[in-house]
């Protein structure tokens, strides 16, 4: 008999780590090749680990909640065959020592983060954004530093490249380094004529609303993917700034399309065909012909992605929230967008994406009317700077416009509701691209082959 040392393994280039979940085998249950073994969830994604052999479960490494890194051995499984079994051996080792070597240096910073003092910004009368902050900290720019640098931006701020200026300058001598007057800032003294009890100045701090917790009252923690997505969010709302256009759709020929042939595309393709494929169909046309919906925003620049990669958001049976990515979805016909759709809506709700399947969306669908929601206002997912929300699809009386006059009818309608960041995005552009994705859906073709 011999063991085979089943490890973490790398589940996309950002990520280092993965908290182990559950053990979905014990020791000494039998386990065939590819039978998953354990659940592990990364800050992006919850997935199960498979077995890469047959054999029997002898030891654990790991509890649950705790942290693995990639690399290491998480179990131990006795197989038949002599000899150890390491098909990946010399990568693995070569692995191991490149995580050390990284460890080792992330030590070193951390104590020269705590030996070194961390620079009070705080305290000066000019307003310095969260950017410029955080690239002096890590080049060691000190508060006196900071406050000598001239500002070119709005009303003097110092903005991005004026601090990296003025860094690159220090480096090569050609600016004068103001030293500090002291490693630590004095706390501003009371002056003589203020008392002493007086209302403590406002630091800019926010302070935590503490709940009462009543008699009968239940107290749920929350999961650890929901506190990953309330600070998503909360950070969304605090960096960029929210507006919403809304537009309805008449998508009447959509639904007498798709009822006509649904039961055919089944029947040829295999796959079921939703409202789902249709609309990002539609979305996707509209980002390549309004490329900079498909931006990012990185300091002072903007950078315009070359793919359209279409998040879709999905909702769990947990009441949490994924968002499986859909990549290069404007060189998809609706054959494929369905077949994707279907299979990451399958996998999400079975917790079996990668990590790779959820990063580097530049745009992202949200679907509110699943839950009979007529429109919503979405929050943005970083670093994405739009998403819309599809409204629930109604019959309502409807004004139709003929050659021989108006009468009324009966509409198939939605509303779309697109939130983004108005920073970079204004309302024409807003409002002319959610236009766009109406369009494409009242002009369906309703004769259209499959």
């Amino acid at each position: 008999m011999s063991k085979f040392e089943l490890k973490l393994p790398r589940m996309g280039e950002s990520v280092a780590e993965a908290t182990l979940t559950s053990w979905l085998k014990e020791v000494g249950d039998t386990i065939e090749m590819d039978e998953p073994i354990f659940e592990i969830a990364t800050d992006k994604v919850d997935s199960e680990v498979p077995s890469e052999v047959d054999g029997v479960l002898v030891e654990k490494r790991f509890d649950v909640d705790d942290i693995v890194k990639v690399g290491q051995v998480v179990a131990v499984i006795e197989i038949e065959g002599a000899g150890e079994v390491s098909d990946e051996a010399e990568e693995q080792d070569s692995m191991e020592k490149e995580m050390a070597a990284v460890a080792e240096h992330a030590v070193v910073q951390a104590k020269e983060a705590i030996s070194s003092p961390t620079p009070d910004y705080s305290a000066s009368e000019r307003f310095y954004s969260p950017l410029v902050k955080n690239i002096a900290k890590e080049e060691g720019v000190s508060f006196e530093e900071l406050e000598s640098i001239s500002g070119t931006g709005k009303e003097g701020r110092v903005t991005k490249n004026d601090i990296l200026d003025y860094i690159e300058g220090r480096s090569n001598g050609s600016v004068e380094k103001v030293e500090s007057k002291s490693t630590e800032r004095m706390a501003p003294q009371p002056t003589p004529d203020k008392k002493q009890d007086a209302e403590p100045l406002n630091t800019g701090q926010k302070e935590e609303m503490k709940v009462k917790v009543g008699a009968g009252d239940e107290v749920i923690p929350m999961s650890r993917m929901g506190k990953l997505i309330a600070k998503h969010m909360a950070d969304s709302v605090s960096t960029s700034a929210h507006v919403q256009s809304f537009i309805e759709v008449d998508v009447t020929n959509i639904v007498n399309w798709r009822n006509k042939v649904k039961a055919a595309f089944e029947k040829q393709e295999g796959e079921k065909l939703t409202f789902t494929p249709i609309f990002m169909e539609a979305v996707a046309k509209a980002l390549k012909k309004y490329p900079m919906m498909n931006i990012s925003v990185d300091g002072d620049n903007v950078i315009k992605k070359k793919n359209i990669n279409i998040g879709m958001a999905a909702a769990l049976s947990d009441g949490n929230l994924i968002v499986p990515v859909i990549k290069n979805a404007d060189q998809l016909n609706l054959v494929g967008m369905a077949k994707v759709v279907n299979d990451l809506a399958e996998r999400s709700r079975n917790n079996q994406l990668k990590p790779d399947e959820v990063k580097d969306g530049t745009y992202t669908v949200t679907n509110v009317g699943t839950f009979g929601s007529v429109f919503g206002t979405p929050i943005i997912n970083q670093p994405q700077v739009g998403i819309m929300a599809l409204g629930a699809i109604r019959k309502i009386p409807s004004v139709i416009e003929t050659e021989e006059g108006d009468f009324i009818g009966v509409r198939s309608k939605m509303y779309l509701s697109h939130s983004y960041d108005h920073r970079v995005v204004n309302g024409a552009l807003g409002s002319m691209f959610a236009k766009s994705v109406a369009d494409y859906l009242e002009a369906w073709d309703p004769d259209r082959e499959i």
